[in-house]
């Protein structure tokens, strides 16, 4: 069972989305070090600790992640930063971003 899950509607079509999961996984990388790899579109991370996966098709997004035992402590922080980016990188083409749909 993952320890975050978000989904969202864009407005980005199935190629902006790939694009701003794409621009996303650069950052994380960089930030992180998660390697990703796409199956379909499905693009699946990874590094130690913490393992997921983001599906995106033409309207909507769907973002599992699952935290090693020492990360879980810091969920909330961590899902808080995944919001700010989702909102940053999947905004609607005029600026205003899409109410996020959390589940727990």
């Amino acid at each position: 069972m993952a320890d975050i899950e978000l989904h969202r509607v864009h407005a980005l079509g199935l190629e902006g989305a790939r694009a701003a999961a794409d621009r996303m996984m650069e950052q994380l990388s960089a930030r992180f070090g998660l390697q990703g790899t796409w199956e379909g579109n499905v693009l699946r991370f990874e590094r130690p600790g913490v393992s997921g996966r983001l599906a995106v098709d033409e309207r909507n997004l769907s973002l599992d992640v699952t935290l090693g035992f020492l990360l879980r402590a810091m969920r909330g922080s961590i899902q808080a930063e995944v919001l700010r980016e989702l909102d940053r990188l999947f905004a609607k083409p005029n600026g205003a971003a899409s109410p996020p749909k959390t589940s727990h």
